[in-house]
């Protein structure tokens, strides 16, 4: 039982770790940009696919940086086509519908020209196989999972924290209006935010197509957690965000021991308890849901 236990919680604190990436970007996103980007997790396929086609010509690790790239690319091509035109509607509504049409688009595109049946995103044999004999579920890829997106966390922050364009956006989420008056694009801003974001979701599909495979609707079990581990950290967040995602991840993987058919439903119970008890979340802002 005990070794059972591990195996699901450390399944779980993987995919807790895909919850993280993806809601720092939905994070991003929502904070600057102020779309519920409910296409999420279609750049997430996006970049699992790219990978896909990138790997045989330049290999493993390649694809892991030019997968999520590529989903960038795409996603700053979406935001200056389709939802920058938006941005002078004051209600959310639209670019939340436009953003749930493009996920169904992006969908069936993905089945239209990969096929409707999962495919094989083939990890390196030598980080396939476990690292111990006893804990036969940890293997080097899932540690090489831990190790990304712990550096591509670390790497957000400093880049929001130590560059130009970190602390134009940071300062764009508290006042954009003076933000323009200072004399900065901030359209560019706005797409360059939305890039970002759309980069996290690609890394989120690379990472977790190792794990999952590939199939168009992958992007479907991740983005509503996502959003919960926004809610559960507190929106405007993005440690409550990484916390969320690592929180609900743990605990539907331990859910799973005991009670595999509960292992979603905690999630949203975990959800309900922190909008009862702290309807901010756990590291929210006061004022955003009270």
């Amino acid at each position: 039982m005990t070794q059972l236990l591990l195996f699901n919680a450390f399944n779980g604190l993987i995919q807790g770790a895909f919850y993280a990436l993806m809601a720092l970007g939905l994070a991003l996103i929502l904070s600057l940009n102020s779309v519920i980007n409910m296409a999420h997790g279609g750049f997430l396929v996006i970049g699992a696919y790219l990978a896909y086609v990138f790997a045989p010509y330049v290999g493993f690790a390649g694809a892991i940086v030019l997968g999520p790239l590529g989903a960038a690319a795409i996603g700053m091509v979406v935001e200056r086509v389709l939802i920058r035109p938006l941005y002078k509607r004051p209600d959310p509504l639209y670019t939340l519908l436009l953003t749930f049409g493009l996920a169904l688009v992006i969908q069936d595109l993905t089945r239209t020209i990969w096929g409707p049946t999962g495919l094989p995103f083939e990890v390196p044999q030598i980080l396939a196989s476990p690292v111990s004999t006893v804990f036969f579920f940890i293997t080097g890829y899932r540690l090489l999972v831990v190790a990304l997106v712990a550096v591509a966390v670390i790497g957000l922050f400093l880049l929001l924290r130590r560059t130009p364009l970190g602390i134009r956006i940071r300062a764009g989420t508290l006042d954009l209006e003076t933000v323009s008056a200072l004399g900065v694009n901030i359209y560019m801003l706005r797409a360059l935010n939305f890039a970002l974001g759309c980069l996290l979701a690609g890394l989120a599909g690379v990472l977790a197509a190792g794990v999952l495979g590939l199939t168009p609707p992958m992007g479907n079990s991740l983005i509503m957690p996502s959003f919960v581990a926004i809610i559960v950290g507190g929106v405007g967040s993005l440690v409550g965000a990484i916390l969320g995602g690592l929180l609900i991840g743990l605990a539907a993987g331990i859910t799973t021991t005991f009670y595999p058919a509960a292992s979603e439903a905690v999630i949203y119970l975990i959800m309900l308890i922190v909008l009862v008890v702290r309807p901010r979340g756990l590291l929210g802002h006061e004022g955003l849901f009270e």
